[in-house]
């Protein structure tokens, strides 16, 4: 009997709410518009009768800005720090080096934080809009945001006084607990897997220094003093009307240090490095928002450059096909879709460097590598965009010995005279003369190291010999073959001219012997 009163209860409950429905539903389309802005603002003022408090939402991308909005990550910085272990729902995550888990708050959840007595309601919200596909990745729509409740009564002391509060407090904390960062572009396929996050990375730990880096003292002084000098250029970027931002090319063999430079130079700096691949950005605009989502006191590098793209100015035609099934083809199709995948293109890349938006942010070094400078469009590597030409050669002596000292801990041998005369007379990247140099085996000892690298210093000289005297012959037996294709060509002409001359002759001889 009770099941049944209960049930009975139910179903009229469920009648009435759909009812309710079906009049609401009725109400708002046939409501005049006219008069519902009047009753939605009276309805407010009645919800401020009873609800005595103000609410400010802070959004992490706000409007259609490409940009995290720095308010949000602030607050995000902040209330991880302070209010977290007032929370009852809480997002872990390991820091890379730390012995203990850092706790922040999950979305959806809500916190209490106290300021000069006054009690404050913090609450984090993630909105997804409606679809009706089905994904098994986050919604790249989403948007996440903070809501801070606070009474009406209170309003001057937290829009003025605990909201810069909050602002100082976060960055403060931000730069004490930075961690310095190793960012990779992922292809615009993958960021609705991502959200709105376009970068992704792991903690930067290379441990390269000036101190390390196998380069001459002058050079190396030199480009230390150009970087000090640019981290504190802020006034004078502005006084002088530019972009608060430089341009690096590195080029030269490969195994000279290139990558190990700039390693080097995020660490002296303390900036964050952004790998850049262009292969996997899709057009110019693509390119414009990765910039844009890029942090300052950061580095930009693009690797191998020459290898990156076709940068020569002058995009390749595709060919026209002559067989119209070919063109038909799905197979096909797909094949020359994916060879025109990436349209970024030389004024696109030269805008990233140096057009209107490279001014978005500030502190920013653009460096680019190349083993083939000479590749390059001029208008790419031009001073204004790459500012400093650094060249990365083969190993000298002076690079020797920072690489001796690294690896063996020693300051003079009476073999490094055999050394320095061998690396004057041949050609041996860093990377070869470090190799030689690391011990293999406990066993190994700085005296063996330094015979193994006289006699790979001892079989370069020989091969490079080798090379110059096939190079040399390779030369000679072209020139020798042109000669005679010279010589056969003039021969035929002489030939030629002969038979040409004798059939002049013939010519003249007929045509007498029909005027007599």
């Amino acid at each position: 009997m009770t099941m049944m009163m209960g049930g009975e209860m139910w179903t009229r409950l469920g009648s009435g709410v759909a009812g309710l429905m079906f009049i609401w539903a009725m109400f708002q389309q046939y409501f005049p518009h006219e008069l519902w802005s009047p009753v939605e603002r009276l309805g407010q003022k009645l919800i401020g009768l009873v609800f005595p408090y103000i609410q400010i939402t802070f959004n992490e991308y706000p409007g259609d800005g490409f940009e995290r909005s720095k308010a949000y990550t602030a607050i995000e910085t902040y209330l991880t720090d302070n209010t977290s272990s007032r929370a009852k729902r809480l997002r872990a995550d390991m820091v890379r080096d730390s012995q203990s888990l850092v706790l922040s708050m999950d979305d959806r959840e809500e916190v209490t934080d106290e300021y000069k007595g006054i009690k404050l309601w913090w609450a984090s919200n993630k909105s997804i809009p409606k679809t009706q596909s089905i994904s098994f990745y986050p919604n790249e729509d989403e948007k996440r945001h903070y809501k801070l409740t606070f009474h009406r009564r209170h309003r001057d002391i937290i829009t003025k006084t605990y909201l810069n509060h909050v602002m100082d407090e976060g960055k403060a904390i931000a730069v004490k607990k930075r961690q310095r960062k190793l960012y990779t572009n992922s292809g615009s396929e993958t960021w609705t897997r991502r959200g709105r996050t376009m970068w992704s990375h792991v903690e930067f730990e290379h441990p390269a220094t000036f101190e390390t880096l196998a380069l001459e003292p002058k050079k190396k002084k030199e480009i230390i003093n150009d970087l000090i000098q640019f981290s504190k250029s802020k006034e004078y970027y502005r006084k002088i009307g530019k972009a608060w931002k430089r341009g690096y090319l590195l080029f030269g063999p490969p195994g000279t240090g290139k990558s190990t430079m700039i390693a080097a130079m995020a660490n002296l700096l303390q900036y964050d490095i952004y790998d850049l691949e262009l292969t996997s950005v899709k057009d110019n605009t693509e390119l414009r928002k990765l910039l844009i989502d890029t942090s300052s006191k950061s580095i930009i590098m693009i690797e191998d450059i020459d290898c990156s793209l076709d940068l020569t100015g002058q995009r390749k035609k595709k060919e026209k096909k002559k067989d119209e099934d070919k063109e038909k083809d799905p197979i096909e199709k797909a094949k020359n879709e994916d060879e025109t995948k990436s349209k970024v293109t030389l004024s696109g890349l030269l805008n990233f460097i140096d057009g209107l938006w490279s001014a978005c942010g500030g502190e920013r070094l653009i460096v680019f590598t190349t083993n083939y400078v000479e590749k390059l469009d001029p208008a790419l590597i031009r001073r204004g965009r790459m500012d400093k030409h650094i060249e990365l050669s083969y190993c000298c002596y002076e690079a020797f010995k920072v690489l001796v000292k690294n690896y063996l801990d020693l300051d003079s041998h009476h073999l490094f005279t055999t050394i320095r005369r061998l690396l004057e007379e041949t050609d041996m990247t860093p990377a070869d003369v470090a190799e030689n140099l690391m011990p293999k085996s406990a066993e190994d000892d700085p005296q063996s190291r330094l015979e193994i690298l006289i006699k790979a210093l001892e079989k370069a000289k020989e091969e490079a010999k080798l090379k110059a005297e096939e190079e040399e012959r390779t030369k000679k037996e072209e020139a020798r073959l042109k000669a005679e294709e010279e010589e056969k060509q003039k021969a035929e002409k002489e030939e030629k001219e002969k038979a040409k001359c004798a059939e002049q002759v013939k010519e003249k001889k007929t045509s007498d012997e029909e005027v007599k």
